[in-house]
């Protein structure tokens, strides 16, 4: 019998959140998540995870590294929804509770190779003197109750935001039966292209 052209692609992403640059804080962790479209599904691997707590190595120093693996494999017939991933840091504030001390997204790179990535991070900000007087006192400051949201679109436009910090990730991304499904990419030693092509897709997401 013979065998038919395949009818979906696989993408595997093997890397890990390295570590992040927060210099007003200590003692931190972080989450992730894979936020992706409709024709789109994991196959293996994990979807979320929580790494461990981290501290500065040096009191100069302002790293954190956390080194967490990512593994995941996807499927899917249209490169339509690429996946993202989501990253969240949270720490203790002064009072001792666990805080959010940053979101960021950053799109799974598509061409396969090794990659980095730096992710800046953001936490939402009260809209009024009194929000915030009220979030410190009572020792909460304002979340996302989805992080999924830090990927999407719909809704951020009214969100105000306030700038810290950066995560770090590395990726090595595999890529099956793309090229057979009239889906082309770019090699990775094309240094120069990866720049422009790594854009282009961002821009081409944004308009679908």
């Amino acid at each position: 019998m013979a065998t038919g052209s395949p009818s979906v692609f696989l993408l595997t992403v093997n890397g890990q959140i390295e570590g992040a640059n927060f210099p007003q804080f200590d003692e931190l962790y972080c989450k992730y998540c894979f936020v992706y479209g409709h024709d789109w599904a994991p196959t293996s691997g994990l979807e979320e995870g929580i790494s461990q707590i981290t501290c500065k190595g040096k009191p100069s120093s302002h790293k954190l590294i956390w080194n967490f693996p990512l593994e995941i494999t996807f499927k899917s017939t249209n490169p339509s929804g690429w996946p993202q991933i989501v990253v969240s840091v949270y720490g203790p504030d002064t009072f001792g509770n666990d805080v959010v001390r940053g979101y960021g997204a950053t799109h799974i790179p598509f061409t396969p190779g090794q990659h980095t990535r730096t992710i800046p991070m953001f936490v939402p900000e009260s809209t009024s003197r009194l929000q915030k007087f009220t979030s410190w006192l009572l020792g909460r400051r304002p979340e996302y109750t989805d992080a999924k949201v830090v990927a999407q679109g719909e809704g951020r436009e009214v969100t105000r935001v306030c700038s810290q910090g950066f995560v770090s990730l590395s990726f090595n991304i595999v890529t099956k039966d793309m090229k057979k499904l009239g889906y082309d990419t770019i090699p990775s030693n094309q240094l120069n292209s990866h720049s422009h092509s790594s854009s282009s897709w961002s821009q081409e997401e944004q308009q679908s």
